[in-house]
């Protein structure tokens, strides 16, 4: 495809704006690979976009209301500016279909999940013929990962291994919109490491909205623990994480490759929502509260030093004060090194926004601030153990918001917990290790401020020094600089099995 211009020299730039989890992320990741290999440039902080893109998510209850609100915002932008076109994808585009166009028929482009690799040649049917495209497919089209990319970290990438989810979680309206799950084969999955190492990527994180039932689609009920002990063998691959597992799927073969594997990290996110048997089975989930804290048990057996944080749902539909107590009893069991907790909200099309037993709005507050608090103080218990300890940590970049202020750079240890630390005298990039000692510890990071013991410079510092002098303008993926992406609201797709 040509080059689109917005004059005769002048090509015509983009936007991408990313709502919801990392598997919408990585979507975006390839959007803007897409758009730049059809001649797109990214627009910059500044400018005005030619083309702007929603990656939508429908797992908020009012996600709707916040993309018209958006696109609202846009349609006297759009109308002082001819040419300019805006296109929305994702989740809530593959729910809403022609709805968008008829609610706001100053979009130009509507794409579903399923086929974003249309994305370039829908805004070119688009601009000639002067009128809204909406193409959804009920099948995966193109595997992502297969598509262009424009990655915004060099030291660490997403790998999807899966899309889509079996699962029918009473709260999740992802596997409808998402689909089935469908699995990439391995040696496909491991060359697209490879390839990214060696670019300069030192850590990657295997995404699946159930990454550990990985294999399912073609039968092998361990192909997510080969996959992890494969990824051990490959050469300058230094840090491997996954998100999300789900508990039912969580085998002992998992736990073994983890333990056993030096470069998959001491680190896991294993979702619970719910503490109590009867909501769990309410919420069609397939476990019960001794299965769940007997994983935990077998991971910290196999590995004293892995942090575990969770996902969990306060006030689900019939939740009464002793599901609640169900819930504390296996927050203090568990000793999560965090939590993402969430208030219940309906989410519209998911069987639970239908259900009887609506927890008014007050318990569930009430219950939401004892539970926070109560898991706030786990945490710094827990953090205050790493008070002493040496830690190697991968230096981010964007991690910490108040480094400016606190003269600190910021990182992340093996267990992913987030460490501030200062800066030694030696130069030190995005991407490098540094060895440091753990001198305070805060609920949601820890604070090295001794001296930096080592530095370690890495290809992946090398890969973010030249793309530092190579400047490009950046994208707005919403993608976070490393390790385990922001929370997300309870069932989103990816982060939150």
């Amino acid at each position: 495809m040509n080059a689109p211009t917005t004059s005769s020299t002048a090509p015509r730039t983009y936007q991408i704006r990313t709502y919801g989890c990392q598997m919408n992320v990585h979507d975006s990741e390839r959007l803007a690979g897409l758009l730049e290999e059809a001649g797109y440039v990214a627009a910059g902080e500044s400018e005005e976009p030619d083309v702007v893109v929603f990656n939508t998510c429908a797992v908020r209850e009012n996600a709707d209301n916040r993309l018209y609100g958006n696109l609202g915002h846009l349609r006297p932008v759009k109308d002082a500016r001819p040419g300019m076109q805006i296109a929305v994808g994702g989740c809530l585009a593959q729910k809403d279909r022609e709805a968008i166009v008829r609610r706001a028929p100053w979009v130009d482009v509507v794409f579903g999940t399923h086929n974003i690799g249309s994305l370039p040649a829908l805004l070119e049917r688009a601009r000639i013929q002067r009128e809204a495209q909406v193409e959804i497919k009920e099948a995966l089209e193109t595997f992502p990962s297969t598509l262009p990319t424009r990655r915004e970290s060099p030291y660490a990438a997403w790998v999807a291994i899966s899309v889509g989810c079996n699962n029918t979680c009473t709260f999740c309206i992802v596997p409808s919109l998402r689909g089935r799950e469908k699995d990439r084969r391995p040696g496909e999955i491991l060359a697209e490491i490879e390839a990214l190492v060696a670019e300069g990527v030192l850590e990657v994180t295997l995404l699946g909205q159930n990454v550990n039932a990985y294999g399912s689609e073609f039968g092998d009920r361990q192909a997510f623990a080969k996959l992890l002990r494969a990824c051990g063998q490959i050469e300058g691959l230094e840090r491997v994480r996954f998100t999300s597992p789900h508990p039912r799927d969580f085998t002992d073969d998992v736990i073994a490759a983890m333990a056993e594997t030096p470069n998959v990290m001491p680190s896991l996110h294993m979702p619970l929502q719910s503490g109590s048997d009867r909501i769990l089975r309410a919420m069609r989930r397939s476990y019960r509260q001794e299965r769940f804290l007997g994983i935990i048990e077998r991971v910290r057996a196999a590995m004293p030093e892995a942090a575990i944080t969770t996902d969990i749902i306060v006030g689900f539909p019939g939740e009464t004060d002793e599901d609640f107590e169900q819930t504390l009893h296996v927050v203090r069991q568990a000793r999560f090194a965090g939590a993402f907790t969430f208030q219940y909200s309906k989410r519209p099309g998911t069987p639970a926004a239908e259900m009887d037993g609506q927890v008014p709005k007050e318990v569930v507050q009430e219950r939401y601030e004892r539970l926070v608090a109560l898991q706030e103080q786990i945490s710094w218990e827990e953090n205050k153990k790493q008070l002493g300890r040496t830690l190697e940590v991968l230096v981010a970049e964007g991690e910490g918001r108040k480094d400016d202020a606190t003269r600190r750079m910021s990182g992340r240890a093996p267990d992913n917990r987030l460490v501030h630390f200062r800066p030694p005298k030696e130069p030190v990039r995005p991407g490098d290790m540094v060895t440091v000692e753990v001198t305070y510890a805060a609920p949601h990071h820890l604070v090295a401020d001794g001296p930096v013991k080592a530095v370690r410079r890495t290809r992946a510092g090398d890969a973010w020094q030249a793309r530092r002098e190579r400047p490009r303008e950046k994208v707005s993926l919403g993608m976070p600089s490393i390790g385990r992406p922001a929370p997300q609201p309870s069932g989103a797709c990816a982060a939150h099995s």
